[in-house]
């Protein structure tokens, strides 16, 4: 992904957060100097990978293939025992997180505004591949049964409890607009929990043909 384009889509979301009166960390808006004054004081942020984060997936459409991301809260042991995790998330019409499961992190999806969410699901056999079969989940803290091969569809303020190995792909209704979702789970480990069904990458590429507007997670290890 180019820099001008990450720079596009971090403005679109400061636009949605504001519009969905949602207030970010103070650090979520520091240049990059006020990051080098504050390097000292911002291990956690760092070790955690607190903040921005947007991918393609390594697929170079993000429009139809990617997600943003901005994490508010992580564990990262044995520095910091916390055994949970907030993320914001922002899934455009049609945008698929392409098919994956963890194999430790327990989650909860919500819709916390916009659009309708769609979630694809499918259980794991014994040969790590996806397979569509009925399945037993809870939507909002009820029991629900979802027959083989059809969708959930999530409105504004449910969620979904996502058991672990359960193989997921979502994305947002096309002609309801965007999803402001929210996800609350056990540690996120994006380096060894991310089971993707294709051989995919989970942070980009980028090609710096501009300055940062803010700093991405994995623009701290230059600083």
């Amino acid at each position: 992904m180019k820099r001008s384009e990450i720079n596009h889509y971090i403005a679109e979301a400061l636009k949605i957060f504001e519009e969905h009166q949602i207030h970010l960390p103070i650090w979520a808006h520091w240049s990059i100097d006020d990051w080098k004054e504050n390097k000292a004081k911002a291990n956690e942020v760092f070790t955690a990978r607190l903040g921005w984060d947007i991918t393609d997936f390594g697929c170079g459409a993000y429009e139809q293939r990617g997600l943003f991301l901005f994490t508010l809260r992580n564990g990262a042991p044995p520095v910091y025992e916390k055994p949970y995790a907030e993320k914001y998330m922002i899934v455009k019409e049609n945008q698929e997180t392409p098919l994956h499961y963890h194999w430790k992190k327990q989650e909860d999806i919500i819709n916390r505004g916009g659009g309708v969410l769609v979630l694809e699901l499918f259980d794991c056999d014994d040969r790590d591949r996806p397979v569509a079969r009925d399945l037993k989940i809870r939507i909002d803290g009820i029991e629900t049964i979802v027959p083989e091969g059809e969708r959930v569809y999530l409105k504004n303020g449910q969620s979904i409890a996502m058991p672990r190995g359960l193989y997921h792909r979502f994305y947002a209704l096309e002609g309801k607009g965007y999803v402001l979702a929210g996800e609350v789970s056990s540690i996120n480990d994006d380096d060894g929990d991310n089971r993707f069904h294709e051989d995919l990458g989970r942070f980009p590429t980028i090609e710096e043909d501009e300055l940062p507007l803010r700093l991405l997670v994995g623009d701290y290890k230059t600083l």
